[in-house]
């Protein structure tokens, strides 16, 4: 269909990881499980918060979600690149390009929400322990975490906006294995300086404020930290604080390269190689951080498979 010298694009076409159909087999042989283990990891934390009640606090409540949020963010497109692996047309409706474009980006930006949240939670458990309850209360926790999930659906309206209304001019090879949004503002034949600058300032929004609230947050939690007395105790709260803070290291620092640079500065194959690990690989290490590095969950875990031990070992007797 064409209108002018413009051509409608109803599709595109996603260019994938590799032109080389063997390598993309081992790439299949490599992300299946990659993703399989996301969602065993995560479904795992999820179960064990809801069994165990100990783990009910504000904490594992926001790590749950979190783990919500990893599944949710690595289905968006793993599963379509995994069919796209293994098929030589690796097409996407324009229709199907915008939501998983959408919902990728509402995810990732909750995330960064959720991230802010959590380092928040520890100020509060850390430097006014008497009030903890108080502030954080299941009231404000269920508020918060509505408050972030709705936010990063709205805040990504914004992103979508200033690209896809964009004219394509017959443009529908995506340099990408995914619908990423700054590969689909390369395809765009007009000035998307104003698309550019729109992008930047929601970067700015959702990536630097809040890391500037996490590092304000642990500024003050360091300094708390230093001060208990006891040695056991400022090792489990070091404990607790290092396992967020080496995720919202892997998170955000990919995220900035991707979203806080001009096109010019990371070329399209580093695009591809930043979104695979924010994308795939950091929603399966979220999980392996959290609980290799808490003895709670660790505990809840052998719990957990003592009581599922037993429970076979009663039917079989049976």
């Amino acid at each position: 269909m064409e209108s002018g010298n413009q051509t409608l694009v109803l599709e595109f076409i996603l260019l994938g990881l590799s032109e080389k159909p063997e390598l993309e087999l081992v790439l299949f042989a490599v992300f299946l499980p990659v993703y399989l283990i996301t969602l065993g990891a995560n479904v795992l934390i999820i179960a064990v918060f809801c069994v165990d009640q100990h783990l009910h606090t504000p904490m594992y409540f926001f790590l749950c979600n979190l783990s919500v949020l990893d599944i949710c963010y690595s289905s968006a497109y793993i599963p379509k690149s995994l069919k796209d692996f293994l098929s030589e047309k690796k097409t996407i409706s324009f229709n199907g390009c915008a939501a998983q474009m959408y919902i990728a980006l509402s995810l990732g930006v909750a995330e960064c929400l959720f991230l802010a949240v959590m380092a928040c939670d520890r100020y509060v458990a850390i430097c006014h322990p008497l009030n903890y309850t108080v502030i954080m209360s299941w009231a404000v926790c269920m508020k918060t975490a509505a408050g972030t999930w709705i936010g990063g659906f709205l805040l990504s309206v914004v992103y979508v906006a200033f690209t896809l209304p964009l004219p394509f001019c017959g443009h529908n090879q995506i340099n990408h294995f995914t619908c990423e949004v700054t590969a689909v503002l390369r395809l765009a034949c007009t000035d998307i300086r104003k698309s550019e600058i729109a992008i930047f300032v929601m970067a700015v929004l959702v990536l630097i404020v809040p890391l500037s609230l996490i590092f304000l947050t642990y500024l003050h939690i360091i300094v708390a930290i230093l001060r208990i007395r006891s040695a056991d105790g400022r090792r489990r709260a070091f404990s607790t604080c290092t396992s967020h803070l080496t995720v919202v290291t892997l998170f955000f620092g990919t995220a900035m390269v991707m979203y806080l640079n001009p096109r010019s500065v990371v070329p399209a194959e580093k695009d591809k190689i930043f979104s695979l690990f924010y994308g795939a690989i950091i929603p399966m290490l979220n999980p392996l951080i959290y609980t290799l590095r808490n003895k709670e969950v660790k505990g809840a875990l052998r719990k957990a498979i003592r009581g599922r031990q037993m429970s076979s070992a009663i039917c079989c007797k049976w």
